[in-house]
């Protein structure tokens, strides 16, 4: 289960993204823009004042997510991004941090080009950091002999998640797309005693909450926490740097 207060815990860090995407996606005037996997629509809630005369329309998966949006004053449905089928007058479709948990997505954007109109935009990001100690210390964790019976499908093994920015590249230009691509290394200045901890707790380590009762896991996150250390000390000045690569698209329909 998704959780709007653990995502929004680094809501900073976790806006930069969509911004520096956004900034890439020139669209003039268009008539719906829809945010697919919204989240707790914090970061939707800014796309009206980039696109004052534009429909937002907003989905997630998560229907925790969903009322956390429609708090917001978002016009958010739940909703899988596999389903969604643009509207005859999307002009912009944006998709954050979302597209790592599908594993068809690749083939998903080029069907996005081909039902959007020439001239539309699909702009999208994701993380490329499942090769990073953040996940690998908890894979490691997760097949040692206490945890695997519970643990064996752990998700992120980094094969595959996503592709790289050519990859990408690629694929949407043969679909009939202008393609804009490219990676960015963020280092996020974190604070705390377990900063790295509460950050994949939002996001990578969902699948290890599910699978786990509330006390094996607190038992798997104290586990954790030493690894996690290991590989992100907390400096003299109380800052554990953590860095993060994720991977840009923008591709406008031809």
């Amino acid at each position: 289960m998704w959780s709007p207060d653990a995502y929004l815990a680094f809501a900073d860090h976790r806006g930069r993204p969509f911004v520096d995407l956004l900034a890439r996606v020139d669209a003039h005037d268009p008539r719906r823009v829809v945010d697919l996997g919204c989240g707790p629509g914090n970061l939707t809630e800014t796309l009206p004042s980039r696109w004052p005369g534009a429909v937002v329309e907003a989905w997630d998966s998560s229907p925790e997510m969903v009322h956390a949006a429609r708090e917001r004053g978002v016009d958010a449905h739940v909703g899988d991004v596999r389903d969604w089928v643009p509207a005859a007058d999307t002009d912009v479709v944006i998709s954050n941090a979302v597209l790592q948990w599908v594993p068809e997505h690749r083939e998903l954007v080029s069907r996005w080009a081909a039902q959007l109109a020439p001239g539309s935009w699909i702009a999208f990001q994701v993380p490329d950091n499942f090769d990073a100690p953040s996940h690998r210390v908890v894979r490691d964790l997760a097949r040692r002999p206490q945890w695997s019976d519970a643990l064996g499908d752990y998700p992120f093994h980094g094969e595959d998640m996503v592709d790289p920015p050519l990859g990408y590249a690629g694929g949407l230009t043969d679909a009939g797309c202008t393609v804009d691509a490219w990676e960015t290394m963020y280092v996020h200045p974190l604070t705390g005693a377990n900063p790295v901890l509460e950050w994949i707790t939002g996001t990578a380590l969902r699948p290890v909450r599910d699978a786990l009762d509330d006390a094996a896991w607190d038992q798997f996150r104290s586990e954790l926490i030493p690894l996690l250390d290991a590989e992100y000390p907390r400096r003299a000045d109380g800052i554990t740097f953590f860095p993060f690569r994720r991977i840009f698209v923008v591709a406008r329909v031809r």
